[in-house]
C-alpha cells in the first residue's frame, strides 16, 4: 500500500469509528437486545445503497468459536468466545479490534451435550456500572472488573445450591440489570429466575419452579409497574423483579422446549409471542382486584420465529420464519395475527433496526440492507460477508456495524 492509501485508510478508520462517538458520547449497546432490549439503534443518516463490494470494511480478526453478541461501551467492545478448550471473555478496541484484555477459563459443556451446534459460549455479557457479567455455555456465570477483567465473584447456575436445569445445547438466556441486581434464569428447583447483587454475588432473591429455556429475561411497563417477562421452557411468565412474585403466567410450548425469541410487550398488556413448531400467538392481559390473567386474542401457526432477532415498527412485528435454511422473512400484525407478507429466498435469519431500516444478517453471512412496511419488504442492498454459521445478532452504534461468525467478527461503516 502506498503512503497516500495508507493515511486514506488511517483517515477513514479515524472518522468512521469516531462518528459513534463524538456526535453521541454516550452510544452504547450494553445489553441483549440493545438499548432497550427490542433490537433497535437510535443510528441516523445510515446509507441507503452499498457499493458492489459491500459497505465499508474497517478491520477485521480471528475470534473463536460462540454466538455471544457484541457489547458497545467507551469505545470497547466486549464478548465471548471458545478457543483451546477454554471459554473466553475479551474486551476489544472499537477502532481497531486489538484485544484490550481476556479472561479464559475452563469449563467444558456439559455430559450430552448437542456438538453439532458447536461448544462456543451462546449467552450475551451485561455491562453494568463497572462490571461485566457473563454466563458460559455449562451455567458458569462471572462477574468481571470492566476495566481490566479481573473476576470480582462467579457463580454455578447448574451445580450448587442453584440446580439450575441443564440444556442439551448449552446455556444460552442472557442477564439483565435492574436496581442493583443482575437478574438471570436458572430453572432450579424454587430458583426458576434469580437475582445476584450486582457487587458481592449473594443470592437477593430466588423463585419459580419454572425451568428454563433458551429466552432472556426483559423488564418492561406493565400497568403502571415494572415487570420481568421471560419465556421459559413451557410459558411465559410475569415476575415482579423485586421479589420474585409471580404476577401472571401463560402456556406456550414446543416438543423441544425451545422458547427463545423474546417476547414484545405493547401499551403494557398486549404481549406478541412466538416459537419454533407452537407458532405466535397475541394475548392481552386483563387486570382485576385479585390479579392478572393472560387472555389469547389471536394465534396462527404460519409465523414461527425461532431463534432469530426480531424488531417491531408499531403495530407490526417483522422477522426469520421456519426452523431450516431456506427461511422465511415476515410481517404479522401483533394485534390480529394478520401476515402482511412472507419473503422467501433467505437463510435463517438475525435483523437489527436503524434509521428506518432492517440490517439482516442470515446464517449463511449474507448481510442485506432493507426496507419494511405492512406492504412489503424492499431490499436495498446485500452481501456475502461471513462464513457459515452467522447466528450472531449484529450490533450497531452510531454508524458503526458489528458482524460475526464462528472464526471473526468484523467492523463495517454504514454510512
Amino acid at each position: 500500500m502506498t503512503a497516500y492509501g495508507a493515511a486514506r485508510l488511517v483517515l477513514s478508520l479515524a472518522l468512521a469509528c469516531g462518528a459513534a462517538q463524538a456526535g453521541d458520547k454516550a452510544a452504547t449497546w450494553l445489553q441483549w437486545g440493545g438499548p432497550n432490549q427490542d433490537f433497535s439503534a437510535p443510528a441516523k443518516s445510515l446509507a441507503t445503497s452499498w457499493p458492489e463490494g459491500g459497505p465499508q470494511q474497517l478491520w477485521s480478526r480471528t475470534l473463536g468459536e460462540g454466538y455471544s453478541a457484541i457489547l458497545v461501551d467507551g469505545g470497547r467492545l466486549y464478548t465471548m468466545y471458545r478457543a483451546e478448550k477454554k471459554e473466553v471473555v475479551v474486551c476489544l478496541d472499537a477502532k481497531s479490534g486489538e484485544t484490550i484484555w481476556e479472561h479464559r477459563y475452563e469449563h467444558a459443556p456439559s455430559d450430552g451435550h448437542v456438538y453439532g451446534y458447536g461448544a462456543g459460549p451462546r449467552s450475551t455479557p451485561l455491562i453494568a456500572g463497572d462490571r461485566v457479567f457473563t454466563v458460559g455455555i455449562a451455567g458458569r456465570m462471572h462477574a468481571l472488573n470492566k476495566s481490566d477483567g479481573e473476576v470480582v465473584w462467579s457463580r454455578d447456575l447448574w451445580g450448587g445450591d442453584l440446580g439450575g436445569n441443564v440444556r442439551g445445547h448449552g446455556y444460552s438466556s442472557s442477564p439483565v440489570a435492574y436496581k442493583g441486581t443482575v437478574i438471570i434464569t436458572v430453572g432450579g428447583e424454587n430458583a426458576g429466575i434469580v437475582a445476584f447483587d450486582q457487587a458481592s454475588g449473594t443470592v437477593e432473591w430466588k423463585a419459580l419452579n419454572f425451568k428454563n429455556s433458551h429466552s432472556s429475561p426483559r423488564i418492561v411497563d406493565i400497568a403502571g409497574e415494572p415487570q420481568l417477562v421471560v419465556f421459559m421452557t413451557e410459558e411465559l411468565v410475569g415476575v415482579d423483579p423485586n421479589n420474585g412474585q409471580l404476577r401472571w403466567r401463560y402456556p406456550h410450548g414446543n416438543q423441544w422446549g425451545h422458547n427463545i425469541s423474546m417476547p414484545i410487550v405493547v401499551d403494557g398488556d398486549t404481549i406478541f409471542l412466538s416459537s419454533v413448531q407452537a407458532g405466535a400467538r397475541g394475548i392481552r392481559l386483563v387486570h382485576d382486584g385479585e390479579g392478572t390473567e393472560a387472555k389469547e386474542i389471536w394465534s396462527t401457526r404460519r409465523i414461527q420465529f425461532y431463534h432469530g432477532s426480531v424488531v417491531r415498527n408499531g403495530d407490526w412485528v417483522y422477522g426469520s420464519t421456519g426452523t431450516t435454511s431456506p427461511a422465511f422473512m415476515a410481517a404479522v400484525n401483533l394485534r390480529t395475527g394478520e401476515i402482511g407478507w412472507r419473503e422467501r429466498g433467505f437463510g435463517k435469519a438475525n435483523c437489527v433496526e436503524a434509521d428506518g431500516k432492517l440490517i439482516i444478517l442470515d446464517e449463511d453471512g449474507v448481510l442485506y440492507l432493507a426496507r419494511a412496511t405492512p406492504e412489503e419488504l424492499v431490499v436495498l442492498a446485500k452481501t456475502q460477508l461471513l462464513n457459515r454459521v452467522a447466528w450472531t445478532v449484529p450490533t450497531i452504534v452510531g454508524k458503526i456495524l458489528y458482524v460475526r461468525d464462528n472464526r471473526q467478527i468484523l467492523a463495517l461503516n454504514l454510512g
